[in-house]
């Protein structure tokens, strides 16, 4: 009975004192009964640390990947933001024709962030001004019933994450932003939902001409990129699955077109994909012209030029979607020309995706492009070296000994040898060389330029999707979560006009495949090495993995329960 007293005193001492205590260790010694514990004192607390401030624009992939990975409680997050949650924007031509609803693609970011240890606050507001020099952005709040009364307000930071994705770029079409429908927010996909489903109503008017009506049911959508594609497509599945027997006296008056200025629709994909995308479509009646480029958008028609003649040709139309192409913000185009970049279509960063010419902002995403650095602008720098004992020339060994520091600083060299199907750079100088001994290879300076001449010709700009924006918040959340410790031992390749490594290994983004609906539960799949699906089986790895991409359970339920839905009782056709 003592030892239980004892036991129970122990234990409430602990739960009372616990700043006190590091371990307490209960042993039971099975012979004897009796009871052994061990204490051990805290030492003092530290003295805290201020932490330093980063402000986070957006909500979008890039912002909501950043806060999803940073995990280090040393900092003091401030999100700015005029929507309060994330959207799975892949799913959005889904929207649009009720496959999925707009609830089941959201996010509160609130959710996201409020089980992590590290300090987050949000704010409802757009930002409209950003002072690099000073360290502040200047936002304007997008509710309503602002508190006090203030209207806009100023916030400082020690680090600025610039993810506010893009505009629509309409490349100052007349009348495209008066009459056309775009697909960028969950807003944009209802709007075009409600609008299908009155161009239906209005069509089944009985003092409707023939004529108004075939143009009232004329959709047009102008992109052939994956998103004008995948709507197109959803678009033709919902008015023959399921608008066909809600309205059968207009079925046969409903007429998709699909207007694209280049040669092919998908021209990001591989030819195979592009060559079926087409043929499917032609033979589901989604009339696609290609080499239309459109001029001119009015209330009832788009004027589209015919690159092939340069003839003019009028379409009239019910509803437009406009998919092509992304522009610049406004506040974003200002804070270009504020640091020197007012020439460039987005922001320039290095290939740590710091903001060129300010070392405390990141741009992430849509809103920004990597300026990767070209080997031939450091080709001197990179000679002297590898070119340890100052001789001249480097041999082979010599080149390799920082090969891998070159492949990580530009790696446009590795692609190069790739494409090239060389084994490695010893292959390379050879050839620069035309020596078939690959040991005793020596190379001055100017051979060394010629060898490397055409490496740059490697370089490519990332496309603007949410897979780089997502890879792009991860990678940058994992240097923040590591900052300390690799300012004391960098972690990244050799400064090659510099001392020592950078702290940072850069930013490399991998491609992980990319998907095109095609409807009928038809998808194409292009995934790594050159593997391409086509097909029912591709659709189904579609659901399984935008299923599991969902940024939570909740949504990921609701997504999964709209497609059950949409088996078993078909498309809501309803215009709320």
């Amino acid at each position: 009975m003592s030892s239980i007293t004892f036991f129970h005193r122990l234990s409430s001492a602990f739960r009372d004192n616990q700043s006190h205590l590091k371990l307490v260790l209960l042993c039971t010694a099975v012979s004897g009964g009796g009871l052994w514990a061990y204490g051990e004192s805290v030492a003092p607390e530290e003295a805290v640390t201020e932490k330093k401030k980063v402000v986070v624009l957006g909500t979008g992939w890039a912002a909501t990947s950043f806060m999803k990975n940073l995990n280090n409680p040393k900092y003091e997050i401030q999100v700015v933001s005029p929507r309060n949650y994330f959207a799975f924007t892949p799913l959005l031509p889904s929207v649009t024709c009720g496959t999925v609803e707009a609830r089941s693609i959201v996010e509160p970011v609130r959710n996201i962030f409020k089980q992590k240890k590290v300090d987050v606050q949000f704010s409802e507001a757009e930002c409209f001004k950003i002072d690099a020099e000073n360290r502040k952005v200047y936002c304007r709040s997008s509710v309503n019933n602002n508190l006090d009364g203030k209207e806009e307000f100023v916030v400082d930071y020690d680090y600025l994450i610039v993810a506010v994705g893009a505009n629509v770029n309409t490349f100052n079409t007349p009348g495209v932003t008066e009459n056309c429908h775009f697909l960028k927010e969950v807003e944009d996909a209802q709007k075009i939902r409600r609008t299908v489903i009155d161009c239906f109503e209005r069509a089944n008017l009985p003092d409707v001409s023939e004529d108004e009506k075939k143009r009232i049911l004329h959709f047009a959508i102008v992109g052939g990129g994956p998103t004008g594609v995948e709507f197109a497509a959803s678009l033709h599945d919902f008015v023959n699955e399921d608008l066909v027997r809600l309205y059968p006296g207009i079925k046969d008056l409903v007429k998709i077109t699909l207007l694209e200025a280049g040669n092919h629709i998908l021209g990001m994909f591989d030819k195979r994909i592009t060559a079926f995308a087409e043929d499917k479509f032609r033979r589901d009646g989604i009339d696609v012209k290609t080499g239309s480029m459109v001029v001119k958008v009015s209330e009832k028609e788009i004027s589209t030029k015919e690159l092939k003649n340069g003839e003019i040709k009028t379409i009239p139309y019910g509803m437009a979607v406009w998919s092509t192409g992304i522009g610049t913000r406004p506040f974003i185009k200002d804070f270009m020309a504020q640091i020197g970049q007012a020439s460039r279509r987005a922001l320039a960063t290095d290939e740590w995706l710091r903001v060129e010419g300010c070392n405390n902002v990141y741009a992430l995403g849509d809103c920004a492009t990597i300026n990767q650095r070209k080997v031939m602008e450091d080709i001197v720098a990179i000679f002297k070296k590898a070119d340890k004992d100052n001789s001249g020339t480097l041999t082979v060994i010599q080149f390799q000994e920082v090969m891998k520091d070159i492949c990580e600083r530009y790696p446009q060299v590795e692609l190069y040898l790739k494409n090239k199907q060389m084994g490695n750079i010893a292959d390379l100088l050879k050839e620069a060389k035309g020596d078939d001994k690959k040991e005793s290879i020596e190379l001055n300076i100017e051979e060394l330029k010629t060898a490397l001449s055409k490496v740059d010709s490697q370089m490519k700009f990332l496309p603007a999707t949410a897979q780089v924006a997502s890879q792009q918040g991860t990678y940058l959340a994992k240097c923040f979560n590591r900052m300390e410790e690799c300012e004391k031992n960098p972690e990244g390749p050799l400064r090659f006009r510099g001392e020592g490594h950078h702290r940072f290994k850069p930013f490399r983004y991998k491609h992980l495949g990319q998907f095109a609906p095609l409807g009928g539960e038809q998808t194409a799949a292009q995934l790594p090495g050159d593997w391409v699906s086509i097909g029912h089986s591709s659709q189904w790895l579609w659901y399984s993995v935008y299923a599991s991409k969902q940024v939570s359970w909740r949504t990921r339920a609701l997504v999964v329960s709209d497609w059950t839905r949409r088996f078993i009782f078909g498309r809501d056709s309803s215009s709320i």
